[in-house]
């Protein structure tokens, strides 16, 4: 029979704390995508190179990133590389390598409604391969991959609470697992923390369209 009772106090008394958290989960999403994103463009570099060497590197990374569980990649960061990184660090490293695989994927299907004859256009202006690629290719690709990009920062947003499993403990999801643990209301602070997660997640996602209609409309 259903005889639990629910203390609301609690959790409500705990919420700047849990804010705080909320904040540190901000923070490791945001540093992970800024990351992901510089790696990513250089996975998509890579492909683009010619090179056999750098081309096996590239798919092997996306490959890796997009076919094995985030929490996997986020222990390897954490155990597999001699235990030395801090549970933020390792957290930060599993994301943003994440971040990257999906994001790399994200820029080679942008770059397939890019036109080729605009690299050849600034070829033909005096630009090399490569200033073509940053100036008239690389602006595009962001463009048209900026939306979907969003995406990934949610689930970056998401993912930061597989931090728990490394120690992390000053996040959301950490805090709130430390104050179930003194109270034992474990709905209460979970539902509550599920808000948060929601009311960041809606916050992102509507700043980004905001932006795209404000940048993106001609």
């Amino acid at each position: 029979m259903f005889n639990y009772t629910f203390h609301w106090n609690q959790a409500l008394r705990a919420l700047p704390q849990m804010l705080d958290g909320a904040v540190v989960t901000l923070q490791v999403a945001v540093l992970s995508m800024v990351i992901g994103v510089a790696c990513a463009i250089a996975l998509t570099v890579f492909r683009l190179s010619g090179s056999r060497i750098l081309g096996g590197i590239a798919t092997t990374w996306v490959e890796v990133a997009r076919n094995t569980p985030a929490l996997f990649q986020i222990y390897m960061a954490h155990f597999g590389l001699g235990n030395h990184l801090s549970p933020y660090t390792a957290l930060l490293v599993g994301i943003a390598f994440n971040n990257a695989g999906y994001l790399a994927e994200n820029f080679r299907g942008a770059l397939k409604a890019i036109p080729d004859t605009q690299a050849r256009a600034g070829r033909s202006l005096g630009m090399t391969s490569l200033q073509a690629f940053r100036l008239i290719v690389l602006p595009q690709m962001l463009r048209v991959a900026f939306l979907p990009a969003t995406n990934q920062m949610v689930w970056a947003i998401l993912m930061t609470s597989l931090g728990v499993t490394v120690g992390m403990n000053t996040d959301l999801a950490g805090i709130t697992q430390e104050l179930n643990a003194r109270s034992f209301r474990t709905f209460e602070f979970f539902a509550l923390a599920a808000v948060i997660y929601y009311l960041i997640a809606k916050a992102v996602t509507l700043a980004a369209r905001a932006f795209a209609w404000r940048m993106f409309r001609y």
